[in-house]
């Protein structure tokens, strides 16, 4: 079983390794346990772990366009 790192993570899923790591943050994905490796932290991603993140990513609901697209909702008069 391959173990990725972080941002070796990130780069499989299509993303950026901050975005990833503010998703993590946030907790809008669910993070595999840390593990402690010749002193320091580290989060080891396995294949699965990755695939259960890639078929929440489509439900996040996150930035600028989504913030637009509600403003925009609201706006739109009202169809008699």
């Amino acid at each position: 079983m391959r173990q990725y790192s972080t941002r070796e993570a990130a780069q499989r899923l299509g993303l950026d390794w901050r975005t990833l790591q503010r998703y993590l943050a946030a907790k809008k994905i669910p993070a595999p346990p840390v593990q402690e490796i010749g002193g320091g932290k580290f989060r080891a991603w396995a294949d699965k772990d990755i695939e259960r993140v890639r078929k929440i990513l489509p439900k996040i609901k996150n930035g600028r366009k989504t913030r637009y697209q509600k403003q925009n909702k609201k706006a739109q008069p009202k169809k008699k």
